[in-house]
């Protein structure tokens, strides 16, 4: 998913839960690590991974550094409380009294990765529509190790342009992470975003006059039409393997997995909104470190996902939800909802909160559970569309749910990013 080059606001403030406290790639000085206690990411058995080392002003991350879940849910609470959020080094970040990696390069000193191949998916993940947006890619980078991140954190491209306002370079474009912390090869050295092609037509903003389209990548052209390309999208989607890429970041965090491995997470994802969900699925479900020594998932708790695309041929990771699905029956659920191509019982185009009224009783009591977590990522719209689904039942309840989704917000338990 992308969003303009503003860092996202972290919108849950206020005082956490016991047990909501985030990643942290290192110990807050001073605060114990809970080693007893169960975590979703824990250091690999028997690693000789590194905290990262400070120098100076500067941190040099070493290749490969795993990050680990720690400090005392009691000090991130007090931490929160008191609205901590200060950077105490750089290329670090302390939110809830975790640090996390942040902007360790800037846009006037980004990261030069490459462009590599991504052994599971093809670049082109979608087929043609009969709409001019039709492609959305996923395309894998090279860091080096350099460019550590979370799930649910975001990067920047800065494509060499000239953007709307004619700057060159252009101004950078933040996109969710597409890939868990470790990467589609899990090496820690790669990070994958998945991104949609802009392309519109006879529209406002134009930067080609009817003539002046070429064929991008994909084969597709308008030589017929006044046409807007976004500038970052169409680089990226129009890039090569071998091919430099300039990165900024991390960044990002209001979209961070919750500690608890018997958390529940519930995912609204519209289009490349699907981004930071199939980072965190990787980690539940795929990647080693999210596994025990005896194969056995750390993660203990239920993850279900709501998806809206406008058509079928927009799904996007399709055949690893169908994956996960078939290992992990009681622990993964995903509905679809195709609002151009499908419709409910009462003739509704489905969108995902028409899908979502399907299960409203359901998914009502699970989010009674402190454990359970919202997360949304996509189009605008996205809470209202909650409101119009769990409305009714909250009102039923005796609950107003603007005040009780301003609660979850409040206990770190409802995240929200839209663009």
């Amino acid at each position: 998913m992308s969003r303009s080059g503003r860092v996202p606001a972290v919108l849950a403030a206020g005082a956490a839960c016991a047990g909501a406290a985030h990643w942290a790639f290192v110990t807050p000085a001073g605060l114990p690590a809970r080693e007893s206690a169960p975590q979703l990411r824990a250091t690999a058995r028997g690693s000789n991974a590194e905290a990262p080392k400070m120098t100076g002003s500067s941190s040099v991350l070493p290749t490969g550094t795993l990050f680990v879940a720690a400090a005392a849910a009691s000090a991130a609470v007090a931490r929160r409380a008191e609205g901590e959020v200060a950077v105490k080094k750089k290329g670090v970040k302390v939110v809830h009294g975790q640090e996390i990696p942040w902007n360790i390069f800037s846009p006037k000193a980004p990261y030069q990765g490459k462009v590599i191949k991504n052994v599971k998916h093809a670049q082109t993940l979608t087929t043609p529509t009969g709409d001019a947006n039709w492609e959305t890619a996923h395309l894998t980078f090279d860091h080096g190790g350099n460019v550590p991140y979370l799930e649910g954190q975001s990067i920047g491209i800065i494509a060499p342009g000239p953007d709307k306002k004619g700057e060159t370079p252009a101004r950078i474009r933040l996109y969710s992470i597409a890939s868990s912390a470790v990467g589609d090869d899990e090496t820690s050295k790669t990070v994958s975003l998945c991104v949609k092609r802009v392309v519109d037509l006879n529209k406002e903003h134009v930067n080609r006059e009817v003539g002046e389209d070429k064929p991008d990548k994909a084969g597709t052209h308008f030589p017929n039409d006044k046409v807007y390309r976004g500038v970052c999208s169409n680089h990226i989607c129009d890039l090569s393997v071998g091919d430099d890429v300039m990165i900024t970041g991390p960044t990002g965090a209001e979209m961070l997995l919750p500690e608890d491995p018997e958390a529940n997470i519930v995912m609204l994802a519209t289009g490349t909104g699907i981004a930071p969900m199939r980072s965190y699925m990787r980690l539940l479900f795929n990647d080693k470190a999210g596994a025990n020594a005896d194969g056995s998932r750390k993660f203990k708790g239920l993850a279900w996902l709501f998806m809206g695309v406008p058509f079928a041929k927009s799904l996007l990771y399709d055949d690893e939800h169908t994956e996960y699905k078939t290992k992990y029956p009681s622990q993964f659920k995903f509905d679809y909802a195709v609002s151009r191509e499908d419709k409910n019982a009462a003739g509704q185009k489905m969108y995902i909160q028409t899908k979502m009224a399907e299960y409203a009783e359901e998914l009502w009591e699970l989010m009674q559970s402190p454990k359970t977590h919202i997360y949304m990522c996509g189009l605008k719209g996205m809470e209202a569309g909650m409101a119009e689904c769990f409305g009714p039942i909250a009102e039923k309840a005796g609950v107003n749910w603007l005040e009780f989704a301003k609660a979850m917000k409040k206990a770190d338990r409802y995240h929200v990013e839209v663009y």
